[in-house]
């Protein structure tokens, strides 16, 4: 994140997301605004709230990704929640705020993740000698009259080498007790366990496992040990708080199109709940206390039957910038099914390929695909990308089921006189389908 600049955040989001340069400049120029904000004095930084973004278009264009991939690239904490989950204060159901303590839970996860990995090598040193003295135990009986120096320097060898990695031995492991919310959904937990911890000591309990799990079992309680709690808990919150992002996605299922009572009241409630978050206020988390002011807000929805406009205008005032997604060309299909790094055409061919099938894609498949898609997204529902997952499956579902792996590699290439063979009747019977009466 401090070394990239907008123009390089686009470039890094291209390998994955085409088309919608409007949304990526808009979201790479938000998170350098965060570095550019870290880097000036602390009663200037106060002063800079982040800009919220609201990003509008049909569903499967790129919203959620963009996203995604945006808090993947910086490491920053993220977490996506859908709006139609939360209710208002007062119902039965999840509070906007548990957000925020998902976020912070999320952060602390991400931090402890890497101290865990700092100090990974010694807690596995210290794990292996634990787990090496348990096995000794466990094979001194078939020791026999070899000297002790030459077995113990046999069992390291052979340990080292993996030869015990499958034999099982009991070990001793903390029987941690499980928190439990006082209320449902309020996200309030209580430990019973860390009540007494002080007082009493920690309960262990015998579980047999192979070796390679008890090393992994062992680190992890080793590393536990090494890493300061209270500092990665302080951390979390400050990452959470500072470079959080949330990603609020069906927005506007929550907006209200009629100005009159019945179920839309509740819509606007949760608009209500989540206006002072977005605002900037104080979440109480198991944690400690979290400020919300300066978390990225990314809110995104179809708004293919209300409008933004419907939103009340506070939570519209919350939101500055406003971002229109295009739905996708033929174009835009053929870059999807041959660009990005995790394109799906690559992805079927991975998978087949276990089965010792090499498949690949004329260029014409790659353009018939892409026509047919966008012929089904206008005649039918416009679902965007998603909609190649359906084509991809009925295009390919007599070879996946074929396919089996007792035969030699075979080269398999679909051409567009495959495509029309095994696509094109079904979407023409689909298509004529909306003028019979």
């Amino acid at each position: 994140m401090n070394y990239l600049s907008p123009r390089q955040i686009v470039a890094e989001l291209d390998k994955y997301i085409i088309g919608q340069e409007k949304a990526k400049k808009e979201v790479s120029v938000a998170l350098r605004n965060r570095y550019r904000r870290s880097k000036l004095p602390v009663e200037v930084q106060d002063e800079i709230t982040p800009k919220n973004i609201i990003m509008k278009g049909p569903t499967g264009v790129g919203k959620t990704e963009i996203a995604r991939r945006l808090a993947k690239l910086v490491r920053a904490p993220f977490i996506k929640v859908e709006a139609t989950k939360f209710t208002e204060v007062g119902y039965v159901g999840r509070d906007c705020e548990s957000m925020i303590r998902d976020l912070v839970e999320c952060s602390v996860r991400f931090v402890r993740e890497e101290k865990m990995r700092d100090v990974s090598v010694r807690a596995e040193t210290q794990a292996k000698r634990k787990v090496l003295k348990t096995l000794y135990d466990v094979m001194r009986l078939e020791k026999g009259e070899t000297p002790e120096e030459v077995f113990r320097t046999q069992l390291e060898s052979d340990f080292e080498a993996g030869k015990y990695d499958n034999t099982l031995i009991d070990i001793d492991i903390v029987d941690a007790p499980k928190s439990m919310e006082i209320v449902p959904g309020s996200g309030t937990e209580i430990n019973l366990g860390s009540i007494f911890g002080e007082i009493m000591p920690k309960k262990k309990k015998k579980k047999r496992v192979s070796v390679k799990e008890a090393v992994k079992i062992y680190a992890e309680e080793e590393g536990a040990r090494l890493i300061d709690e209270d500092a990665v808990v302080a951390e979390g919150v400050r990452r959470a708080e500072q470079e959080g992002i949330i990603f609020i996605d069906e927005i506007d299922k929550i907006a209200s199109k009629s100005k009159t009572g019945g179920a839309d009241v509740s819509r606007e409630g949760v608009q209500r709940d989540i206006l002072p978050i977005v605002e900037g206020s104080t979440v109480v988390t198991k944690y400690g206390t979290v400020k919300t002011d300066y978390i990225l807000f990314i809110a995104a929805g179809a708004f293919h039957i209300a409008a933004v406009e419907d939103l009340i205008p506070e939570l519209q005032g919350r939101f500055p910038i406003i971002v229109e997604l295009q739905s996708l060309t033929k174009e835009d299909f053929v870059k999807i099914l041959t660009v990005p790094e995790n394109a799906i055409t690559k992805q079927y061919a991975t998978l087949l390929s276990v089965d010792n099938i090499n498949l690949s894609f004329a260029d014409d498949a790659i353009e018939e695909i892409a026509e047919m898609c966008v012929e089904m997204n206008a005649t039918q529902e416009d679902i965007g990308a998603r909609r190649l997952h359906t084509i991809m499956e009925n295009l390919l579902e007599d070879i996946s089921f074929n396919a089996d792996g007792t035969h030699p590699m075979i080269d398999l290439t679909i051409d567009k006189k495959y495509v029309e063979e095994h696509l094109f009747e079904g979407v023409e019977r689909r298509n004529l389908k909306k003028f019979i009466l």
